[in-house]
């Protein structure tokens, strides 16, 4: 078992997968007490900020050296294939879980879940698209070492 990194506030790296936790809330919920559908979206893309963050990539400094790179870019998702299992509830204690799949040349495959202890609610697959001028660019080598490192 590796050792995991963590900070309070972003998560733990435990065996390659980031883990976060997300307490649902009022705002998070639709007029019938469950999470809204798009707050998943915000959890995961919590989770994948995180994860970076955790690698040791204090975003800032790795989109600075990015946009000198390749002035202009975004990370903008691609695409994403999600199910929706299970309802969380106010109050629900969550585990966003993410592992990145594949880094490629101008993208990074993502696979997220959020648990609620062992019961699975969300499965999603989130391909991440590096972009500049409105066109996919392959990821500067800094943001790549940082991402592949925990790729196997």
């Amino acid at each position: 078992m590796s050792d995991p990194v963590s900070h309070p506030l972003d998560g733990a790296i435990i065996d390659g997968a980031h883990h976060m936790q997300v307490r649902v809330y009022y705002e998070d919920t639709d007029f019938s007490g469950i999470v809204y559908h798009a707050n998943y979206l915000r959890f995961m893309e919590r989770g994948r900020t995180n994860y970076l963050r955790l690698l040791g990539a204090a975003q800032s400094a790795l989109f600075a050296e990015a946009e000198s790179e390749t002035p202009g870019f975004a990370f903008v998702v691609r695409a994403m294939q999600i199910d929706f299992l299970k309802p969380a509830k106010m109050d629900d204690l969550l585990d966003v879980i993410t592992r990145p799949v594949e880094v490629r040349g101008a993208s990074i495959t993502m696979h997220q879940q959020v648990k609620l202890g062992e019961l699975l609610l969300i499965e999603a697959k989130v391909k991440v698209a590096f972009v500049s001028g409105g066109r996919a660019r392959p990821i500067p080598l800094p943001l790549r070492v940082v991402m592949k490192a925990d790729v196997a």
